[in-house]
């Protein structure tokens, strides 16, 4: 059957219809603007910082994991230090930690949200009061918003800040305000696969223009301001460039279209995969939270070889993948202390993420769940 068809992908990048990140490009081509830097940098910024609104300043960057690097930074993270990080999350919520020196220390999830459990991390604060944690990593996992009221009032409590990964949450909101806009410091991602791509690419959103300015300074090689070569700190070259940029604005066009699009196919997940006794769609746990659904996923009742049957998907013609396996269970963080609960660890054992991009369709859709249920 498989041969058949075309091969339907977890989340596949799709531009725009009318040709708009062509326009951006062509005209950095056509003024020479294709190293770092350049008018579709500073026009992407803005079109972000309209977007989420809030008050934001964007700095756009060459990865999410690079934004993650410069906000522990920012917030002063040095050797030595521990970060509290969510554990059920890919590497780059976390790795960036150990850029800077600095211990992660792991926190489980709750049971809704599937982000990090407010519950242990006050636990895991109170336990480190002699020696307080520097930052909190918080993720809002596959598009859903994390329990931002009750996580800002723990960071408010003890005074420590937090660094908001949004890599996936690109117009979802909580209480109808954008994810990427309730961290001291936020991140984005416009890899390959997400809701819209520069084809590769971050972005670090703060509540200050100081702050972007230092963002700024340190992804540009801190290179102070004169003629000659001077530094004073330590630089990085983290800063996005003109070309990439110049997807990034004509993306910008089809933002809400494609998160229509990928909510559509939620939907029709959620209504076709109605089967509470062999598995259930992740949704929303209130009408406080939005999710833009950049992935579906599901859980089966029954923990199951995840990673098997993805395999036999794939072989159907259907890319899937098994949920995170947490980062307190990989072993380059086998000695990192860790407070779990469960929750992540039945999730990544039966748990299992769908084709959910723009280039699915509705036939897609039924194709996969006919197949899932064979």
């Amino acid at each position: 059957m498989a041969n058949d068809r075309r091969h339907i992908h977890l989340c596949l990048a799709k531009m725009s219809d009318n040709g708009a990140e062509q326009k951006y490009i062509q005209e950095a081509f056509r003024t020479n603007w294709v190293a770092p830097l350049g008018p579709n940098v500073d026009g992407f910024e803005k079109d972000l910082e309209r977007y989420l609104g809030n008050d934001v300043h964007v700095a756009a960057l060459s990865s999410c994991t690079a934004a993650i690097h410069l906000a522990l930074l920012l917030v002063g993270v040095k050797p030595g230090d521990e970060v509290l990080c969510q554990s059920f999350s890919f590497c780059a919520s976390s790795n960036p930690v150990t850029y800077c020196g600095a211990k992660p220390i792991f926190i489980d999830s709750e049971a809704e949200t599937w982000n990090m459990s407010p519950e242990l991390l006050e636990e895991a604060i109170k336990s480190r009061l002699s020696r307080k944690p520097k930052a909190i990593v918080v993720v809002d996992l596959y598009g859903m918003p994390a329990r931002w009221d009750d996580l800002t009032a723990i960071s408010r409590k003890y005074e420590i800040p937090i660094i908001e990964d949004a890599a996936n949450a690109l117009g979802s909101t909580y209480k109808g305000r954008p994810c990427g806009t309730f961290g001291d410091i936020a991140t984005l991602s416009f890899n390959g696969n997400k809701i819209i791509t520069t084809s590769g690419g971050g972005a670090l959103i703060c509540h200050d223009e100081a702050t972007k300015k230092r963002a700024v300074f340190l992804a540009t090689q801190a290179k102070e301001p004169y003629l000659h070569y001077e530094h004073e700190a330590i630089g990085f070259n983290y800063r996005m460039s003109n070309i990439s940029a110049g997807i990034g604005r004509g993306q910008m066009t089809v933002l809400d279209k494609h998160i229509a699009h990928h909510k559509h196919v939620h939907e029709l997940y959620s209504s076709l995969l109605d089967n509470p006794g062999i598995f259930r769609v992740s949704t929303n746990p209130s009408s406080d939270f939005n999710s833009n659904f950049w992935l579906t996923t599901i859980l089966f009742k029954h923990p199951l070889d995840t990673e098997a049957f993805c395999l036999q998907l794939d072989k159907a013609g259907i890319e899937a993948r098994p949920l995170w396996k947490p980062m307190h269970l990989q072993p380059v963080y086998k000695n990192a202390p860790a407070f779990t609960n469960g929750v992540s660890e039945n999730l990544y054992n039966t748990g299992i993420c769908l084709p959910s991009g723009p280039w699915v369709t509705d036939e897609d859709v039924r194709f996969i769940v006919d197949t899932v249920l064979r």
